[in-house]
């Protein structure tokens, strides 16, 4: 018995000495290609179709790990005077205090809190969304797009697609409601960039 936990203590021993243990890799940082993102939304009109809008202005940080999707985290800002849903007068419209109110609040933040696995590439972003200076919590279905080296920038990028939905009421923006829909849907796609 003795002769066996001492060839343990010795393989164990060796083992460390030689580096054959791999040490755990952390997240690897990447930015947030502004270029290259998409923060996409649909909301009811009147029950005849969805309006479609955009947020030209985003950045934000991603911690990507690809051998433990648990480990990432993300970090975004969205400038909300940004907004465009191509038609000017109803964008200063949305700008205004019956909607985002971009002079008190000019950004909202999403800042994630956990990662589930639900699949080969595929999980759940959940994280606080603050808007209108509430924070809820949301959670986002992610799909880990690709990784490598961008033929476009020559630069290590990593690829995302998540969708979402919000209830805008939560917030405190129930404006038009019902007439505008509460239930915001939420399509991103981003490419960030190592480093």
């Amino acid at each position: 018995m003795k002769m066996q936990t001492l060839f343990a203590a010795a393989l164990l021993g060796t083992v460390a000495l030689s580096g054959a243990v791999p040490a755990a890799a952390a997240p690897v940082a990447y930015t947030v290609d502004p270029a290259h993102t998409a923060v996409v939304f649909l909301v009811d009109h009147l029950g005849f179709a969805s309006a479609i809008g955009r947020f030209n202005t985003v950045s934000g940080e991603i911690a990507f790990d690809k051998e433990a999707m648990e480990n990432n985290r993300v970090t975004v800002t969205i400038d909300t005077a940004s907004i465009d849903t191509n038609h000017a007068k109803r964008d200063e419209h949305l700008k205004s205090p019956d909607f985002f109110n971009v002079k008190e609040f000019p950004r909202m933040t999403f800042t994630s809190t956990r990662v589930e696995k639900t699949g080969d590439g595929a999980g759940r972003l959940h994280g606080d969304l603050t808007l209108l200076g509430v924070t809820r919590p949301v959670v986002l279905d992610v799909t880990f797009n690709k990784d490598g080296v961008s033929a476009a920038s020559r630069k290590e990028t990593v690829g995302f697609s998540a969708r979402g939905t919000i209830r805008r009421g939560e917030f405190g923006m129930s404006y038009g409601a019902p007439n505008i829909g509460d239930e915001i849907q939420l399509l991103i796609e981003v490419e960030a960039v190592k480093g």
